[in-house]
């Protein structure tokens, strides 16, 4: 990464215009905004600004989460970590990164988190040739009556899963995570906002790299998790046999068992989740480390971290953790639900050396150092 690069996402992570303005759907933006000292406030910080929450709505949100999962766990075995993720990408309005080889079943659970909760979905196969147009729309010449109608693209869905992103040029890829950040696609002069809820999920394929184009930090950065599916143990692929057996499989479909307006309250009620001002604080003190690891870790670990994690890792945190609590039938964060999603936040935002990516050193293993090194609240 050259000098100029890193330089540029510096800026980028200073410099975001207007990240608190309102966003025409009565809320913040999914990243929040700024504070009147200039501090990151996420969504989820309910500890000045949310109402506070009644043991019914604590109540009815565990069991929509419960409900969702049970449906989703019909169509797909095992694999709870991404179950986890998408349900938390779903409730905290971010998206979602999915790192894996061929075959564990990241269409399925794309496919059928949309239809549990009547949501639209579309796929794309991203591939060297596609543009911007086959993702957000264009405009076509009717000759008839010698005007153009507006055809919108597979984006503009309740659920998108882009397949191998990385296999979609530059152009294609900074088109569609403008669209996810900032929710609507200009179309032939005249704006469309993207559905609510809207979540995309896009996939990388770790093993086959040749004539991909790799996605730059500052765009990974976008991405509110990234997780690393997993294959699945003896037990769940012995269970997944006899699904297939049974016949369980067969229909590539579930029947909705909440409807959208259910994942607009969730939403909703994840931003009144109580943060304490400890928290924010131990948040905030995990992101400074990653910049300043020579601070905190030891000298044969700290060099290993070129770059750290920039404040959309802070309000991200918030972000997951105040849905992560939510989904645990509690209305208050606690450390646990920071810890718990320590991977998923960070292991896309912080850039390791040259050494480190040589020698394989796990980005989880300085992850799990920094979050040693810091005091828990």
């Amino acid at each position: 990464m050259s000098a100029e690069t890193t330089m540029n996402m510096g800026w980028m992570a200073r410099n975001r215009p207007r990240r608190g303005e309102p966003d025409g759907r009565g809320e913040f933006g999914r990243h929040g905004g700024l504070g009147g000292n200039g501090a990151p406030v996420a969504r989820g910080e309910s500890s000045t600004t949310g109402s506070k929450i009644d043991p019914a709505e604590v109540d009815r949100a565990r069991r929509l989460v419960e409900t969702i999962s049970r449906a989703f766990d019909s169509k797909v075995v095992g694999q709870e970590a991404l179950r986890t993720a998408l349900l938390i990408g779903l409730i905290g309005g971010g998206h979602v990164l999915l790192e894996s080889v061929p075959g564990l079943a990241k269409t399925l659970a794309a496919s059928t988190l949309a239809s549990t909760v009547d949501a639209s979905f579309s796929r794309v196969q991203c591939t060297p040739d596609l543009l911007p147009s086959d993702i957000i729309g264009t405009q076509v010449f009717n000759p008839g009556s010698s005007t153009f109608t507006t055809e919108l693209g597979p984006v503009h869905a309740n659920v998108v899963l882009l397949d191998e992103i990385n296999r979609s040029s530059a152009k294609t890829q900074a088109a569609m995570l403008e669209a996810m950040q900032e929710r609507q696609a200009t179309i032939g002069g005249k704006t469309y906002p993207m559905p609510n809820p809207f979540l995309v999920l896009a996939t990388q394929n770790p093993i086959d790299e040749e004539g991909t184009y790799v996605l730059p930090q500052a765009q990974m950065d976008r991405f509110l998790l990234k997780v690393i599916v997993d294959y699945p143990s003896p037990a769940d692929e012995v269970e997944m046999l006899r699904r297939l057996k049974s016949g369980a499989l067969e229909s590539r479909t579930v029947s909705a068992v909440v409807s959208r307006n259910d994942v607009l309250w969730l939403q909703g009620l994840s931003r009144r989740v109580h943060v304490d001002e400890s928290l924010l604080h131990y948040i905030v003190q995990i992101v400074h480390a990653t910049r300043h690891a020579g601070d905190y870790l030891p000298q044969e670990q700290a060099r290993y971290l070129e770059y750290g994690a920039s404040p959309r890792a802070t309000i991200a945190f918030v972000e997951a953790a105040c849905a992560h609590a939510l989904m645990h039938g509690r209305d208050h964060v606690i450390p646990d639900d920071v810890r718990a999603m320590r991977h998923m936040i960070l292991r896309h935002r912080l850039i390791l050396t040259f050494e480190a990516v040589a020698t394989q050193v796990p980005v989880e293993e300085i992850i799990d150092g920094i979050f040693g090194a810091v005091p828990t609240p």
